[in-house]
């Protein structure tokens, strides 16, 4: 026991200073284990009446109480004033302690308003007090409780420890990258099937081969057809007697011209041009390869057998799968880039031309149609190709931050703004359009505010980010000492 406990049992005051005006011992006899006392005549006087700010433990153990109190063995706990030496610690404004409203903390956080647990359990303590682990409290200063509802506040170890970052809020024009994977198809509008209207037999094939190239008008194969023989010889009989009557009357005149008109008509239906012999050769309507050859020398077709199939690839389409959540930002006209897996070397230009109006309901993807120039004939119908689409998910500039900066709790969201170094503001935040890493916030936050980008989901386990969330929507603590963070 040291020598302030045996003062204390005695009812008398020790002081440390040796200008009393008395001295003396407590039991008359000098011993090695009770120490002097010095005796103030003022002591038996009646102090200023002031008012503790709490009470600490006789012994000089880390043990606080705001009202008095003895310990284990009875000492009474010993108060400390405003005045008192700096290792005391103030106590938080109640009104049991109105001088502890006069008391600045050191650092210039202005003064202690109470001790909250440092876990983070819903734990304070209007004096200096350790948890079950021997861990401090930790103070909370004025200036803490002056930050908005919700606020965060992290000691400057932690954010460096915690690896915390942030970035400011800017506008930027949102442009998007969506990416498909798709098919190379022959344009539709440039392909042709022969496929004559007649009965016949084809007596001699002049295009033999597939993926053979032909131009317009080129002959193809040529064919017998009794039908067509007799048509071409009327059509022929016609024209002849036409002539034949040119100083008859009128009336005969016209009328062989009206057969002769007739027979050509049918020629042109089948289509043949003017002529007659035992056959006929048939041509090609258009510039472009041959994908299908279905005719072979000797064979009979019948009216509509499709003899030929002819495309023009100098242009063809790439028909791309866009999956479901993209379809809104792909417009027509839009540029994309294309690389097919038999030239990753090289990169196509396309541009999007069409967006087809059904939807795959087994792969969610809807079909969009890019139009690509095919000069060189590299571009092959059922090639394998990737694409990537230069969407613009805003019109304009927009207020945008990292999609790191957003904590999604499912029915709303968040983001930590920082209101000054190791203070973090959570706030609730309407968010827009997506794109390249970046999120369009329409409320919440204003450009040129920090908010963090990295560790935010730490900083959210290590305050309980969702409890301070549950002030926006109506439930705020009724005290400081409700919420430590």
């Amino acid at each position: 026991m040291n020598p302030r406990h045996i003062a204390w049992l005695l009812g008398v005051p020790a002081l440390a200073g040796t200008a009393a005006l008395g001295v003396g011992w407590l039991d008359g006899r000098t011993t090695s284990a009770i120490a002097p006392v010095v005796v103030s005549q003022a002591a038996a006087q009646t102090p200023p009446a002031r008012q503790p700010l709490y009470y600490r433990d006789p012994s000089g153990g880390a043990d606080f109480s705001p009202t008095p109190k003895k310990d284990a063995m009875g000492i009474d706990y010993v108060p400390v004033y405003d005045d008192a030496e700096p290792a005391a610690a103030p106590a938080p404004v109640t009104k049991e302690t109105p001088a502890a409203a006069e008391t600045p903390a050191p650092g210039g956080h202005g003064r202690i308003l109470y001790y909250r647990n440092a876990m983070g359990l819903p734990d304070t303590s209007p004096v200096p007090k350790k948890d079950s682990m021997g861990m401090d409290y930790v103070p909370v200063y004025e200036d803490e409780a002056k930050q908005p509802a919700g606020t965060v506040t992290v000691s400057p170890e932690r954010v460096q420890m915690l690896g915390v970052r942030t970035e400011a809020a800017g506008l930027r024009t949102m442009t998007r990258t969506v990416r498909a994977v798709g098919t190379v198809a022959v344009d539709e509008r440039r392909l042709a099937v022969v496929a004559p209207r007649f009965e016949g037999w084809i007596e001699r094939l002049l295009v033999n081969e597939t993926g053979q190239t032909v131009r317009r008008g080129q002959p193809l194969f040529q064919v017998y057809s009794p039908e067509l023989s007799a048509t071409a010889l009327e059509a022929t009989i016609a024209r002849q007697a036409q002539a034949d009557m040119a100083r008859a009357d009128p009336a005969v005149r016209g009328t062989m011209a009206g057969i002769a008109a007739a027979a050509g008509a049918r020629l042109r239906n089948f289509g043949i041009g003017p002529g007659s012999g035992p056959s006929f050769t048939l041509t090609s309507p258009m510039d472009g390869v041959v994908l299908e050859k279905n005719a072979i020398q000797g064979m009979r077709f019948a009216p509509g057998d499709a003899l030929y199939r002819i495309a023009d690839l100098s242009n063809v389409w790439l028909l791309a799968d866009v999956f479901e959540r993209d379809l809104g930002q792909v417009r027509p006209g839009q540029d994309a880039n294309i690389t097919l897996t038999a030239y990753p070397d090289r990169q196509f230009i396309g541009k999007v031309t069409f967006i087809y109006p059904t939807l795959n309901a087994a792969t969610r993807t809807g079909r969009v149609r890019i139009e690509i120039p095919n000069a060189e004939q590299l571009l092959k119908p059922d090639m394998y190709a990737t694409v990537e689409i230069a969407a613009n998910a805003a019109s304009a500039q927009v207020l945008a931050v990292p999609e790191s900066a957003v904590l999604d709790s499912g029915t709303q969201q968040a983001a930590l703004v920082e209101r000054s170094p190791g203070h973090y503001e959570p706030r609730v935040v309407v968010i827009g359009a997506r794109a390249n890493g970046f999120v369009e916030i329409r409320s919440g936050i204003s450009a040129g505010e920090k908010v963090v980008v990295g560790a935010n989901f730490l900083i959210d386990a290590e305050s309980n980010l969702r409890a301070a969330l549950q002030s926006f929507v109506g439930t705020t603590p009724a005290s400081g000492q409700e919420k430590a963070r």
